[in-house]
């Protein structure tokens, strides 16, 4: 089966973004998609017409990023590389990482500091699917001097996220999972981020569950102010959950898995 590389549109012939790499976390139990997951990494599922983690790759491909990591977990890097490959067949060149033990979005993102290289970095959830190009968000990102940016949606449960405070220019706070969220402002899972990101997850200490928290990465740049917004054009879902994996499905199934730019 071969992929389609980018969407009909011609997104393939604008130049690629060297100034930035991109990272895919794909890591994780899956536990919420049990028993679809007992046996299959969760990233490995089908949305739409392709495995999920073909999404994050098409939209980084669609975006002008070429060099991309993809970490993931002990059990599943095998079927992970093996449904992937060098990355030839979808316009990139793809390097692996194992994350041994299930320690956090932060902890995940750790293990991409050397691949980094000291070049800015985008970084997107494999379960994450969106129906529009990133790529005007990572423009943005590139024309700032310093930091970091986060994209935002608002949702209609969210309570099931990080969730933004926020006035018109900056993000007042971030909470993660809060019971009685302030907003509606989701923080997805896409994050931009400048070489600081590295020794700010070196700070980190692990949250109440065990896990070093991406949230706790944002507000550390929030409190530097230096954290950008941009917010999340046209549907987007998470994938997470049995109701969100048929949200996710049936986005993808109407735009074919195109990336739609217009």
């Amino acid at each position: 089966m071969e992929i389609q590389q980018l969407s009909a549109s011609g997104e393939q012939n604008r130049r690629p973004l060297t100034e930035i790499k991109g990272i895919i976390l794909a890591g994780g139990q899956g536990s919420r998609l049990e028993p679809l997951t007992e046996v299959t990494n969760k990233h490995l599922l089908p949305v739409g017409r392709e495995p999920m983690i073909w999404h994050p790759v098409k939209q980084l491909v669609s975006a002008g990023v070429r060099d991309i990591l993809v970490v993931t977990s002990t059990n599943h890097m095998g079927d992970v590389v093996n449904s992937l490959g060098s990355g030839r067949r979808m316009g990139c060149e793809f390097t692996y990482r194992v994350q041994e033990q299930p320690q956090g979005i932060a902890d995940a993102l750790s293990l991409a500091e050397t691949f980094a290289s000291g070049k800015k970095i985008v970084v997107l959830l494999g379960d994450n699917i969106f129906e529009y190009s990133i790529r005007p968000h990572l423009e943005s990102f590139l024309q700032q001097e310093k930091g970091a940016r986060i994209l935002l949606k608002e949702v209609g449960d969210p309570e099931r996220f990080a969730v933004a405070a926020l006035d018109e220019q900056r993000i007042l706070e971030i909470e993660e999972k809060p019971a009685n969220p302030k907003t509606n402002y989701a923080v997805v899972g896409c994050y931009m981020y400048d070489e600081q990101v590295f020794d700010i997850i070196r700070t980190l200490q692990p949250s109440g569950r065990g896990e070093y928290e991406i949230t706790s990465v944002n507000d550390v740049y929030r409190q530097r102010q230096q954290l950008e917004f941009s917010f999340v054009r046209g549907r987007w879902a998470d994938a997470g959950t049995f109701e969100s994996l048929n949200e996710a499905n049936q986005m993808l199934l109407s735009v074919r898995n195109q990336i739609l730019t217009e």
